[in-house]
Order: structure tokens, then sequence, then C-alpha cells
């Protein structure tokens, strides 16, 4: 688990300036668009990427609403998969990393359960995680399923810590697997920081832990464009932006090195939301018991 001060000393190291407005590392304008002044006042609320190094933007569910992804997913896509996979009736158990302030965390709760009321609720528990304790603090104190949804502070990147409170919530429940993790937005950060050994360290911890995984991978424009508001400022550079060799179309190479050796599979696409993102469902292959 990374700690505060860690996290504090790196956001301070990339410093604050609101006039930049940026969001999750692509710019929210289009050039030659014009914006409201409700539009504007938004806008405003939000900070450069040097104010958020590892994506952990606050108030970021104002730019981009969980329905932008929930609603990519047809009504009981996810808990029919489950289920046919021979989930249920136990617990259906699933990870959120990079949660933020767990309003999309919610939401996929939410998107989980019957659509009839009639139908009998499923049994859901998700342990929810970011780097970001303040974050963390701020979806603990609106949490509306504080029994069924749980967050912590964590960094999954942490190498002294392999597993930590991800591996403690499994054992609460006599679990080695979560049935679905969600990893929404988060690639860029984790290689951003953490360079191409960092970004395939974190695939094959996710797919360690969850049996499905929904994945939202940011284009490689949101790179180049968190890149160059850096530069613009004078601050100091992402850790490995210009070394990185895995680039390009990120979805595709997303899916190349999870499917690479028959690790998982890409069973759905969900589209596109309208910020450019694919949204990818994969299945973790496991060996025969």
């Amino acid at each position: 688990m990374a700690s505060r001060n860690h996290f504090s000393h790196r956001v301070q190291q990339y410093g604050k300036n609101p006039e930049v407005l940026h969001a999750e590392g692509c710019t929210l304008l289009v050039a030659g668009e014009a914006m409201d002044e409700q539009e504007a006042e938004d806008q405003e609320r939000y900070t450069d990427p040097g104010a958020a190094p590892y994506g952990n933007f606050p108030n970021y569910y104002s730019f981009n609403p969980p329905e932008n992804r929930v609603s990519l997913v047809p009504p009981g896509f996810l808990s029919n998969l489950l289920q046919k996979s021979g989930v249920s009736p136990s617990p259906i158990l699933c990870l959120d990393v990079g949660c933020n302030s767990g309003d999309l965390s919610v939401a996929f709760y939410k998107h989980l359960q019957p659509c009839e009321p009639s139908d009998e609720p499923m049994d859901v528990h998700f342990l929810c995680c970011d780097i970001d304790a303040d974050l963390i603090d701020k979806a603990q104190a609106s949490n509306p399923f504080p029994k069924s949804i749980s967050y912590v502070t964590s960094d999954i990147m942490d190498s002294s810590d392999p597993g930590g409170p991800i591996r403690n919530f499994l054992d609460g429940f006599n679990r080695s697997t979560f049935d679905l993790g969600f990893c929404m937005s988060i690639t860029m950060w984790i290689h951003l920081n953490h360079g191409d050994q960092g970004l395939i360290d974190f695939l094959n911890r996710v797919t360690k832990f969850c049996d499905y995984l929904l994945i939202e991978p940011q284009p490689w424009k949101c790179y180049r464009q968190a890149a160059r508001r850096l530069r613009k400022l004078g601050r100091p550079d992402f850790d490995h932006f210009h070394t990185l060799s895995i680039r390009g179309n990120m979805a595709k190479r997303i899916t190349s090195m999870l499917t690479h050796g028959g690790n998982a599979k890409l069973i759905h696409r969900f589209g596109t939301t309208n910020w450019g993102r694919s949204l990818l469902l994969f299945q973790v292959n496991r060996p025969a018991k």
C-alpha cells in the first residue's frame, strides 16, 4: 500500500494549475468547438495532469459520468454471464482498481442487480481500491451500500505488499479469485508511472486475481496530450513516457498482451465511449483442476 506521504510528495512534484483544463489525460475540448457558460464553470473545477499524476482527479465523474460506460453494457449481460459460469448461488465478488470516488463502482453494483424489482437480488460484493486516500474517504462517506461495497486505499503496484487488502478480502470469502474485475481508464496511468514492465506486471496481477476483466484502455493520443501539458507547464515529465515501447493502438496492444499464450481471451467488445475508449471484456483461462 502506498503511503499518503509518498502520494503527496508526487503530487507536489507536479504541482497544480487550475487554468489548464484536463481530464484523465485527454483534453475535454475539441479545437474549434464553443463552450457554454455552465460547461466553462464545470471545466474550472478541474485541474491539470500535474495535480493528478496517477489519474486521481477530484470531481472526475462530473465530467465523465458513470452512465457513459455502464450504458454500453446491456442490462443483465454481466450477471447472466457470471451465473452461466457457475458463480451463483455463491456471492459474486468484484474488484474495481482505481475506483476514484466510487461513483462508477456503485453504478456497476446496481447494474449487476436484476432488472425486475420482483426478482431476487444478487449477492454481490465489491472491493474498490484507489491510491488516493482522500478519494477513498469521499467514497466511504457517500457509500449507499456499505454492506456490499468496500473501499480501501491501496496501490496494486506496490511490490512490497503483493495482494495486501485484495488477498485479505478474498480470504474473508474463502475464495482465491474475484469473479469480475474492473480496470476503467487506469492502464495509461500505470504505464506512464511504471513503464512497459509495469503495465505487463499490472495485467499479470489483475488476471491472477480475476476470472473476468472489463478493461477500458486509454488511447495513445491521451498519453501524448498528458505529456504535452506537463511540458507546456515546465514540469517534470512522466517517469517513463519517452522510454515506452508499448504504444500505438493501446486497445489492440493490451488485448494482445492479455491473450498471448492463451492466458485470456477477448469475449466481447461493448463499443466505444464518447471519449473514444473501447470497453473490452476478457475471460481469464485457468488451469483445469
